[in-house]
């Protein structure tokens, strides 16, 4: 793993804001009280941008925005979801994306089969954090039964997929404008 500069910390900080603002600001309600986080724009670009690094901006930010503004404060399950798709992103979207993480001959194409591999890895990262996790753990700690949780997280998972992928799709716009190069 390439080391932390201040480059990175202040992309981490950054983004981390975003996401919380993100998170916050624009959340629109899908179903019932199932809304897009918008948060998770930011922890997908983050992803990309930082490797494994980025997983900082999806646990804190996730941490702080429900610290902050959630009437039921602190969530542990968003937190343990958050922490898993962070590990399956950070491992997927920097090959993918052709950044320095990973070696130069793993890297992917950019064709409509890879973006459609992209969009499923995805949903398998986000189905595992927010499906499997997320529903577990309130599960247990909440006494929900499994029958009432798991139709609510599958569209939370369908609706974070889809956060997820704007990022990606938004991601190489942003590295075009060389701004992300290391110095």
């Amino acid at each position: 793993m390439k080391k932390l500069t201040t480059k990175k910390i202040a992309l981490i900080g950054v983004l981390t804001a975003l996401y919380v603002v993100l998170s916050f600001f624009m959340k629109f309600t899908i179903i019932g009280n199932i809304q897009i986080d918008l948060g998770y724009v930011a922890y997908a670009i983050a992803l990309c941008i930082l490797g494994p690094w980025g997983i900082i901006v999806g646990c804190v930010g996730c941490g702080l925005e429900s610290m902050i503004f959630s009437p039921y404060g602190f969530s542990i399950s968003w937190f343990l979801a958050n922490l898993i798709i962070g590990f399956g992103g950070a491992l997927i979207y920097p090959a993918y994306f052709d950044t320095d993480w990973i070696p130069a001959e793993w890297h992917y194409k950019t064709g409509i089969i890879e973006k459609i591999t992209l969009a499923t890895c995805t949903f398998i990262i986000v189905f595992f954090g927010v499906g499997f996790v997320k529903t577990g753990v309130e599960c247990i700690l909440y006494d929900i039964p499994l029958a009432v949780k798991i139709p609510k997280n599958s569209v939370a998972t369908v609706i974070d997929t889809v956060a997820m992928c704007i990022g990606l799709y938004i991601y190489p716009f942003i590295k075009r404008t060389g701004v992300l190069k290391e110095e």
